[in-house]
């Protein structure tokens, strides 16, 4: 068996374990990589990367019924779905590389192909090889959940880590689980040809302001898609090109199934207890400092329990960069981290949601609200369905809401305001070029203003006062 000693070993090559690698190795460390199935992790091969371009597909087709309110005919579009397909695993295969083991190896990472597990505190078995490891950073990632419902392991079914896989456009998609990957891709597969029908055991959209998912979920109706609230799957039966899902609400049959009800962390073959490392139900347990109750060990991303995104695992890595290579303090926040759903239209969140943030502050809140319909740009684009909404606490952002076209493009203001703790005076002073989306930004920031302007007495009596008193 060989050994290796090294100064940071990363188990799994996703998002968060490839940044610290990288960044790790390019700062003077010894960095072996650890990963036993494909380089780039779920965000690059199943998740973020192919589901956004598939999503680009089902747009494309969408757009050639979409413009009678701009004189341009509709035509039905002739989806080729295998075509749609070859289409995504072309947009991985232009990204892989930036994950490939040969660039990393290229940096002067230590890329071993081969699943760990740990056998001490600070070593981990891969393969035939025995490491040492001064750090070690655990970034596993999760993989889909596929609940206990009854039946379900007697039929065909698909998951995110299968549904790209598929060549053969479905008849009847069924989905299970109304939360952002059940309702991006019904919107994908209804816009490129298929019926579909998304169950929701709960409200779907359930995680998002009401009020903007609503909202949402109208268009998507509207698209044809039937959305079924309340009815939790309770049996499972069929074959191949026929299955049925038993609710309360009735039973639902279509041509093929896809489980999205949640993500559970990767956890199960590291042997994690001989390296003194406890777990919760969400996945490992960290402090603030993503450290684990090994103080030589830290977990970042999916994996570490909170927040499942890829922009939050690179988070992770920065934090942990600081830590291990400097031995610099540093915490995780998440009052700045935002998100998206990448469904027509977006939705995006950052910070406190309007209920979360009247819990926390009460009377001390106040709602900043914009309207699509009032930004010229999205009129002339015929996209003026949405809406923004800003939590503020004394001049200060704590939350914000947006539904409609580009969310995921605006939040990203609103997280810069609320890691640089900028006040709603310092997005209504800056200029966006006329006419963009980008205006929403400042117009919300303007209606937070305006009452105490515009229906303020004493700012009349003053204003009346100077003009007298002017030359």
């Amino acid at each position: 068996m060989a050994h290796i000693t090294t100064d940071l070993l990363v188990i799994g090559a996703g998002s968060g374990g490839l940044s610290v690698a990288a960044g790790a190795v390019q700062m003077g460390a010894d960095v072996t990589l650890l990963e036993g199935h494909k380089m780039g992790g779920d965000c690059l091969n199943y998740g973020c990367v192919p589901s956004k371009a598939l999503l680009a597909a089902g747009h494309a087709a969408h757009a050639m019924g979409a413009g009678a309110a701009m004189g341009i005919t509709p035509v039905a579009p002739d989806i080729d779905y295998a075509a749609a397909k070859d289409h995504v695993l072309r947009v991985i295969e232009q990204i892989a590389p930036v994950d490939s083991q040969e660039r990393f190896e290229g940096l002067g990472v230590r890329v071993i192909r081969e699943y760990g597990h740990f056998t001490g505190p600070r070593t981990v078995r891969a393969g035939d090889t025995e490491i040492t490891a001064r750090r070690i950073v655990i970034a596993t990632g999760s993989s889909p959940l596929v609940p206990p419902i009854p039946g379900l392991d007697q039929v065909p079914y698909l998951t995110n880590e299968t549904l790209f896989d598929l060549r053969d456009k479905p008849d009847h998609l069924l989905i299970i689980g109304g939360g952002p990957i059940g309702m991006e891709m019904a919107q994908a597969h209804r816009r490129l040809g298929c019926q579909v029908t998304v169950i929701e055991g709960m409200t779907a959209l359930g995680k998002d302001d009401p009020e903007l998912a609503a909202i949402a979920l109208e268009n998507l109706r509207a698209e044809g898609i039937e959305i079924v609230e309340g009815a939790a799957a309770q049996q499972i039966s069929g074959w191949d090109g026929e299955v049925s899902v038993e609710t309360p609400k009735g039973t639902f049959t279509g041509s093929h199934l896809l489980v999205a009800v949640g993500r559970k962390p990767n956890i199960d073959t590291l042997d994690l207890e001989k390296a003194g490392i406890e777990t919760t139900r969400a996945g490992i347990k960290v402090d603030r400092s993503l450290r684990t109750s090994n103080r030589k060990v830290f977990a970042i991303g999916d994996v570490a329990g909170g927040l499942q995104f890829t922009h939050v695992a690179g988070y992770h890595a920065g934090l942990i960069i600081k830590q291990a290579l400097f031995g610099l303090p540093a915490k995780v926040s998440t009052a700045h981290i935002p998100w998206a759903t990448y469904t027509d239209p977006e939705i995006a969140q950052v910070g406190l949601t309007e209920a979360q943030a009247r819990d926390r502050y009460g009377d001390k809140m106040e709602v900043a609200r914009f309207d699509y319909s009032h930004n010229d740009r999205a009129i002339a684009l015929r996209q003026d369905k949405g809406l923004i909404k800003v939590m503020v606490v004394k001049g200060r952002p704590v939350g914000v809401s947006i539904v409609g076209y580009q969310a995921g493009e605006l939040i990203a203001t609103w997280s810069l305001a609320i890691a640089n703790k900028i006040k709603m005076s310092g997005i209504s002073a800056m200029i966006a070029p006329y006419p963009t989306i980008a205006e929403l930004n400042k117009r919300v920031a303007g209606a937070y203003f305006s009452p105490r302007l515009f229906d303020n007495l004493k700012v009349k009596r003053v204003v009346r006062l100077l003009q007298k008193l002017l030359p």
